[in-house]
């Protein structure tokens, strides 16, 4: 039981650091941009979406690894076994929409959990990020 829940807290930690190193990084290059005020909210959604990706992928790579692995569960349904499977499960727990066509077995229920919350909480930060950056510049380019 604790070998689930360090990996449960391993896959969330290095997902929420990648989150806070995404966000990070985007509010450090949006002001350095040369371009309008408000094409930087762009920017924003599209490094945002790429972070949801990127962070997605990690609980897929971890899904896979499991799924291959002795004692950690299973995923059954419409499901080949293929990263690309993995994948799409993660996207669906990650959005927390579900379809029900790929569904957890054994262990692999705990991560599938802790992903729902992860996304809810990371999708969450994202649009608070992005509303204080609305703010901020559209706020600035009023003024000019």
């Amino acid at each position: 039981m604790i070998s689930v829940f360090l990996l449960n807290i391993s896959v969330v930690a290095i997902s929420v650091l990648v989150h806070y190193e995404f966000l990070y990084r985007i509010s450090a290059y949006i002001p350095k941009m040369k371009i309008r005020h408000r094409f930087r909210i762009v920017v924003g959604v599209f490094g945002a979406l790429i972070a949801h990706a990127f962070e997605i992928w990690i609980f897929a790579i971890a899904y896979y690894l499991m799924n291959h692995a002795e004692k950690w569960g299973h995923l059954s349904g419409e499901f080949n076994g293929s990263l690309m499977d993995c994948a799409y499960f993660s996207f669906t727990v990650y959005t927390t929409l579900g379809f029900g066509d790929i569904q957890p077995n054994g262990h692999l229920r705990y991560l599938t959990g802790i992903e729902s919350l992860t996304g809810l909480v990371l999708i969450t930060w994202t649009a608070s990020f992005l509303y204080f950056e609305m703010q901020r510049y559209w706020d600035v380019g009023k003024k000019h």
